[in-house]
């Protein structure tokens, strides 16, 4: 027996027929390849199709990469100042160095110096004129006139000196004459570095010979009064040349040549 249904009324499909067909259509376009794109937003969030899933993972990356890229360049930064450091350091050592150097090189320069000037001072002194006769003065002067001088004045000057008394050379030079000298009795004659002459007479002893060299201040004979001579006294005078009547003023030539007369 057959139910028929009334005309113009439907009943509504049944749960379970709307669920049946809604899955029937999933299925269907699954099997047709657009199942994602008809899915719902909600539906495709819950099954994951939007992509990965953000767990804070990317960003505690990118700190840590963010981390070790400062702590990266915070140790470069360190290691550039470190080297710089050095090298100022090195700098610094050598600046240092160089200028110990110039103060030993300008010290041992005002050495030299002072070693150079102690020595010319040295022979200066060595080859200083002097007085013939130590701590003398002068008893009869230079051009005195009088009968006891055969050219009628005296053609030099005479020292204070007792018998015996060393008898100096005035200044560097070579003996020329030594011995007996007629009216100057005992004598010597030297010829000086400069080209003058000087001469020492009325010695009691000479103690050098012609053609020996000496210095200023050496010994070449001993005080008397030999010759022509009222007693002992050292008779000296300076001359241009070596023969008599060559003679100059005596106490000039000493001072001439830094003697305090």
């Amino acid at each position: 027996m057959a139910f028929a249904r009334s005309t113009g009324k439907h009943r509504a499909p049944g749960r379970m027929t709307r669920k049946s067909a809604s899955i029937a259509g999933v299925c269907t376009l699954a099997t047709t390849g657009v199942v994602g794109t008809l899915a719902s937003p909600a539906f495709a969030a819950e099954t994951g199709t939007t992509g990965v899933e953000d767990t804070g993972m990317t960003q505690i990356l990118t700190e840590e990469i963010l981390t070790a890229e400062t702590l990266a360049a915070e140790v470069a930064d360190q290691a550039a100042a470190q080297k710089q450091e050095a090298a100022d350091a090195v700098a610094r050592a050598k600046r240092i160095a160089d200028e110990a150097q110039r103060k030993a090189e300008a010290r041992a320069q005002e050495i030299r110096e002072a070693k150079e000037r102690a020595a010319r001072a040295a022979e200066r002194e060595r080859l200083a004129y002097r007085l013939p006769v130590a701590g003398s003065g002068v008893s009869t002067d230079y051009g005195t006139g009088g009968s006891l001088w055969s050219s009628g004045s005296h053609s030099g000057i005479d020292f204070h000196a007792s018998s015996g008394t060393t008898v100096m050379a005035v200044g560097a030079g070579t003996v020329v004459e030594a011995g007996w000298g007629g009216a100057y009795g005992q004598n010597v004659v030297l010829r000086m570095q400069d080209g003058s002459y000087t001469q020492y007479g009325h010695l009691s002893a000479v103690t050098v010979a012609v053609g020996q060299s000496v210095m200023p201040g050496e010994r070449i004979g001993l005080a008397g009064s030999t010759g022509n001579s009222t007693g002992p006294h050292l008779h000296f005078e300076a001359r241009t040349g070596a023969e008599y009547g060559t003679d100059i003023n005596p106490v000039s030539y000493l001072r001439a040549h830094g003697v305090k007369v």
